[in-house]
Order: structure tokens, then sequence, then C-alpha cells
């Protein structure tokens, strides 16, 4: 279990770290998919951006409780 991360003496949950981090990739991926053309191809846009931000979320959480839990 990922317990709170401490930053400068404030206890921060994971989470909100992995969802500010996720919110800041799209942006820049929802930019390079606009420069690209990819939404071009969506039929539903803001589907699509929440469920990459939803995917990007599980990613970040997943790969950070990956790196903090300790190998056995």
């Amino acid at each position: 279990m990922i317990g709170e991360i401490n930053i400068d003496g404030v206890f921060v949950s994971p989470l909100l770290l992995c969802l500010v981090a996720a919110f800041f990739v799209r942006l820049g991926l929802s930019r390079l998919f606009e420069r690209v053309g990819v939404y071009r191809l969506i039929a539903q846009r803001p589907l699509f951006d929440t469920s990459l931000f939803l995917l990007l979320t599980g990613v970040f959480f997943y790969a950070l409780k990956l790196f903090t839990t300790p190998l056995s």
C-alpha cells in the first residue's frame, strides 16, 4: 500500500499527485494530437480526453506503486 508522500512537512495523497501529473501530460498530448491531426479521427473528443486522463492517472498510480514498494 502507498502511504502519503511528505513534501516539506505536508503530507500529500499519492492519488492527488497522480491526478495533477496526468492533467498536465494530457494537456501536452492534446496539443500534440491537435497539431498532428489525430482528433480528426475521433468521434467524441470530450469522451476521448476524459478516458485519456483516467488512463494516464492509472498508469502514473501504478508506476508510483511499483517504484515505492520494496522488492522482495
